[in-house]
């Protein structure tokens, strides 16, 4: 089965990605941020900047997962904001196209706490120019994420980021499976 984790920039997906990895050591992980990074060594970047925007990588995403899961026969644990209701809905009707399982998991945290979360933490220790654009962009996408929970399908595993701790949070998910 696919674990994909979504949620907004902060919630919590890769720290939850880590313990479920932990718990299922035969899992493989799976970062569509790859995908991204390629197409943008790559590909012409879409005029927005954001690589989701190109239909490549949402093709490449779903096929490379579900690749793995057929391959492998194991647990692809993948973290990553997909908050774009079209662009969910594309990813995940590939994937379906597939017949691969997915466990959709998304993280729920309040704005409040996911800025002050972006604002706590340091991605690039090395650049501090891109660890400043990297947070400018995060905290950009707050609202439009959150605003997100409105809009997920109804088999979402919606969990509570702030209110769990992520060994809570992976007694969910694996309880789901």
């Amino acid at each position: 089965m696919i674990v994909w984790i979504n949620g907004a920039f902060g919630a919590g997906k890769t720290t939850l990605a880590e313990e479920l990895r932990r718990r299922l050591p035969d899992a493989l992980s799976f970062d569509p941020e790859h995908i991204g990074l390629l197409l943008r060594m790559s590909a012409p970047p879409p005029p927005t900047g954001d690589f989701q925007d190109l239909p490549a990588w949402r093709r490449l995403t779903a096929e490379f997962a579900a690749t793995l899961h057929r391959e492998y026969g194991q647990h692809v644990i993948t973290p990553m904001t997909l908050v774009e209701q079209a662009y969910r809905e594309e990813v995940f009707k590939h994937l379906a196209a597939a017949d691969v399982p997915l466990l959709h998991v998304f993280l729920d945290v309040p704005a409040d706490e996911l800025r002050r979360r972006i604002n706590d933490q340091v991605l690039d220790p090395y650049n501090p120019d891109a660890d400043a654009q990297a947070r400018a962009f995060r905290l950009r996408n707050v609202d439009r994420c959150v605003a997100a929970r409105t809009t997920l399908p109804p088999d979402t595993l919606v969990l509570r980021g702030d209110q769990h701790p992520p060994e809570r949070l992976a007694d969910q998910v694996l309880a789901a499976l």
